[in-house]
């Protein structure tokens, strides 16, 4: 009898688990397509270093306070300078929030950062909870790339324009 609970336990759990995953978006296909990019501003602040390091995160948090308090309009979003998957979990990244234009009043000791335009870009977009969406999205990135021969610069821009919704783009090298 002990054992029925159990096995009922752990099946409940599973159930439980794979709901919240799928209510995430984590069964939701990633969408990959070339086009052309947009010009992007990208409010932030520049971080180089580990991937464990606890000013990574505090970056995320602040980026994610000053929407959440409206003191900057926008979504989140950065720009990768590398992929740490190939760096030794080494990155480079910019941390912040997509404004509208580049009349945006920045907070104290945030910059502005543009992502070009008119550029050919390989984009990944997934409708899925940021928390899930980038493992997705650079998932679905790569593996176009790699089936379709592309050379992708290691240059990333991620965006979360609303809460279940996730892109980002890789410009093509020459």
């Amino acid at each position: 009898m002990g054992n029925k609970k159990f096995l009922l336990a752990i099946l409940l759990l599973l159930v439980i688990g794979f709901g919240f995953y799928g209510y995430l978006g984590g069964f939701n296909p990633v969408q990959v397509i070339r086009t052309t990019s947009k010009p992007v501003y990208v409010a932030g602040k520049y971080f180089h270093g580990n991937m464990q390091d606890k000013a990574l995160g505090t970056y995320f948090q602040e980026a994610a306070k000053l929407l959440e308090d409206k003191k900057v309009p926008g979504y989140l979003g950065n720009i990768y300078y590398n992929n740490p998957e190939e760096t030794n979990d080494s990155i480079q990244a910019f941390i912040g929030i997509v404004v509208p234009d580049s009349t945006v009043q920045l907070p104290a000791g945030y910059e502005l950062r543009q992502w070009p335009g008119s550029r050919p870009v390989v984009q990944a977009s997934v409708k899925a909870h940021f928390f899930l969406a980038p493992n997705k999205l650079y998932a679905g990135l790569f593996d176009y790339a790699k089936k379709n021969k592309l050379n992708i610069k290691k240059q990333y821009l991620e965006e979360f324009p609303k809460d279940r919704y996730g892109r980002v783009q890789a410009q093509l090298a020459n």
